[in-house]
């Protein structure tokens, strides 16, 4: 591995910062509160949930300007913002005007402690530079916002305000030529080390250096976006001594979509792969949509999903259910396995020592099948599925060909269920009398375990009834019957298609 810098940069209020020592576990935001003293960024939770302390990054967006992203800077890790402008609330006003999100909160008396405005300002000041087309509305509102909470407010009025100031081009001297410029000024292609062999934090740049450096240091901690080990630093004060950061690699956040696959590399975020999912059915867009919040989607990557092996990580049945395989690479020697066997059991995966997911590649399921997925939680946003399930059905004249089922939170891995795959092929959706019995497979295939989330009675009645309701939709009940939400529009323009 080639000599590597041991200081990282960013951007602060237009000027470079260089910071020469940091911990390999400091966040983003210790580095805001404590050594800049810019407290207007909050703690709450220290967990990513309630988005007090939500700030703007912004990199190159690759036209000469500034893709802002919000991002939650407490699991941020203070290493991973190298090469980034860094927004917070108190660099928005200027010259003694508000900027437009204060001063609509303010028009609006969107704010009342005041102790959750910074994040809520932060985060709709990356919906207010989105490059989306398209208006923002009240439901474009809620999604950006899903990942803050106000105790005394109330959302009417933030939403109001997040309405008005959002509705025309951003114009507030933020993510302009300058901007870009300051960002070049800083980029370093090097990697970065920074620390000893004992204790260090390292971004490689090339794949190269991440296989050759996690070879030789397999008890390093890998980090994409930190949206889970963050919290194992915040909240289970676990002693992470030697941090792999994956986020600076070449080519590994690349989204590459032919007419056959779409393959995703282990550092791309949820939402830089959410568009290619998403079409390949609705429903897959809206798991993703309902994942996290948009602090989580703009930092979290489906790589990081499936590489923890969690058994309630939403992203794993879904493409287990699409038949998703995976490359695995250790050292020089690269292998590629199928997702489903991948989880061998819980907490435990596949996985030699230094070896590390590459990429995913998800296939694109014919015009023959069909595809559901549900996702079960006590709260409809940013909350921890109960159990998600994802179903693809090919069918031939009317009955099911063959059929994938995957559940999430059934088991201590993502497993398919085998026998009520079994059970549905051949099943004629015309008639239901033989359906029962598919769903008593599902009986064979799990035994669930019951914690704070549901209980296990709870579990195996939700998935009867999800693979009942995936069976009713495809033969031909709209959806706006079976949901209440989510409605969908199937690929030939009907309702439950």
């Amino acid at each position: 591995m080639k000599a590597a810098r041991q200081s990282i940069s960013i951007v602060r209020r237009g000027e470079a910062v260089k910071i020469d020592a940091f911990s390999p576990t400091e966040t983003l935001l210790d580095y805001l509160r404590l050594r800049e003293a810019a407290i207007g960024t909050k703690e709450g939770c220290a967990e990513g949930d309630c988005g007090a302390c939500t700030v703007a990054l912004g990199r190159p967006d690759g036209r000469g300007g500034v893709d802002y992203r919000p991002v939650n800077a407490c699991i941020h890790l203070l290493g991973m913002a190298d090469g980034a402008e860094v927004v917070t609330i108190e660099d928005l006003a200027a010259g003694g005007m508000l900027h437009p999100i204060q001063q609509a909160f303010v028009d609006h008396h969107a704010s009342q402690c005041g102790f959750c405005t910074p994040g809520f300002v932060m985060a709709l000041f990356a919906l207010y530079h989105r490059k989306e087309d398209g208006p923002v509305d009240r439901e474009t509102v809620n999604d950006a916002i899903a990942g803050n909470l106000c105790r005394c407010t109330g959302y009417k009025p933030i939403v109001a305000a997040a309405v008005e100031a959002c509705a025309g081009e951003a114009d507030d001297g933020f993510g302009g030529p300058v901007a870009a410029a300051a960002l070049s000024d800083i980029a370093d292609p090097e990697p970065l080390h920074q620390g000893d062999e004992r204790r260090f934090f390292a971004s490689p740049a090339t794949i190269d250096e991440l296989a050759a450096l996690y070879r030789l240091h397999p008890d390093a901690t890998l980090i994409a976006g930190a949206t889970d080990v963050g919290l194992w630093i915040t909240k289970q004060l676990r002693p992470i001594e030697k941090v792999i950061h994956v986020g600076r690699v070449a080519g590994l956040a690349e989204v590459e979509e032919t007419d056959e696959a779409i393959t995703i590399g282990a550092a791309a975020t949820y939402r830089e792969a959410e568009a290619a999912l998403a079409r390949i059915d609705p429903d897959i867009g809206e798991v993703l949509r309902r994942l996290g919040s948009a602090q989580v989607r703009a930092a979290g990557t489906i790589g990081g999903n499936i590489a923890n092996g969690s058994p309630i990580g939403d992203t794993p049945p879904l493409l287990i259910a699409l038949g998703a395989e995976l490359k695995l690479r250790r050292g020089a020697e690269t292998r590629t396995i199928a997702l489903e066997q991948f989880f061998i059991d819980y907490g435990k995966q596949d996985r030699l020592p230094g070896e590390f997911v590459e990429f995913v590649r998800v296939p694109k399921p014919g015009a023959d099948t069909r595809i559901r997925a549900y996702k079960i939680s006590k709260r409809f946003d940013q909350d921890i599925s109960a159990l998600l399930a994802a179903f693809a059905f090919r069918l031939e004249n009317g009955r099911i060909a063959s059929a994938r089922i995957a559940f999430g939170g059934m088991a201590g891995t993502p497993k398919r269920a085998r026998q009520a795959e079994a059970a549905v092929v051949g099943l004629d959706l015309n008639d239901r009398r033989r359906w029962d019995a598919a769903l008593d497979a599902l009986a064979q295939d799990f035994t669930p375990l019951s914690d704070h989330r549901a209980s296990a009675a709870y579990r195996l009645r939700v998935a009867r009834g999800l693979l009942n309701k995936a069976l009713i939709e495809i033969a031909g009940t709209p959806s706006s019957r079976t949901r209440l939400v989510g409605v969908r529009q199937g690929r030939d323009g009907r309702a439950g298609a």
